[in-house]
């Protein structure tokens, strides 16, 4: 018998590729990107508080 609680490493991955922008921050259960917005909106996501201000 382990002490303590067993490694998680087993559990199942939140974010997939998306197909979009290609990054990994497609959300696999709200079928939505993190960074563009895919899945929720047809235009692309963008913030101007991402951006650097000069």
């Amino acid at each position: 018998m382990t002490k303590g609680t067993t490694c998680r490493a087993g559990n199942k991955t939140t974010h997939i590729a998306c197909r979009r922008c290609g990054r990994h921050s497609f959300h696999a259960q709200k079928r939505r990107c993190a960074f563009c917005g895919f899945g929720e909106t047809s235009k692309m996501r963008h913030y101007n508080w991402v951006r650097e201000k000069k």
